[in-house]
């Protein structure tokens, strides 16, 4: 499928319908979670958070291993996140393959924590409030 061939989790879970039997609010749940990140990030770039094999594998941590849809039938949660995935991308790919290309930037590292080997102490614990515990 294009890239908005499938654009809205209502239209995936027709497909998941097809795939699998039941109802769409059999899977809605399913593929409005893998969506979300569309409120922080309206763009192709929101799939980077959940779109891949650990966000396919954190949904059937969140969603159960399998659902019961409208037909009676356990559906596992995996194949209909290996579904959405697909139908969006044409692959499943890996975390690594989303942030390999991912541009460095100063504030990414930039904080005046460094911790020791006593634990946290020092400039920073201070600088932010915190009270270290006696």
């Amino acid at each position: 499928m294009g890239c908005n061939a499938v654009a809205h989790p209502f239209h995936h879970a027709l497909r998941s319908v097809k795939l699998f039997g039941g109802k769409p609010e059999d899977y809605l749940a399913i593929h409005q979670w893998f969506d979300e990140s569309k409120a922080h990030l309206p763009d192709l770039r929101h799939r980077a958070l959940r779109h891949h094999s650990e966000g396919i594998f954190l949904c059937e941590r969140l969603h159960g291993v399998t659902i019961k849809n409208a037909d009676g039938k356990e559906v596992p949660t995996r194949l209909v996140g290996e579904q959405h995935v697909k139908d969006d991308l044409g692959w499943i790919p890996t975390v690594k393959d989303w942030l390999v290309n991912l541009k460095i930037e100063p504030w990414m590292g930039r904080t005046t924590f460094r911790p020791s080997r006593d634990g946290v102490e020092g400039e920073a614990a201070e600088n932010d409030g915190l009270k270290t515990m006696d």
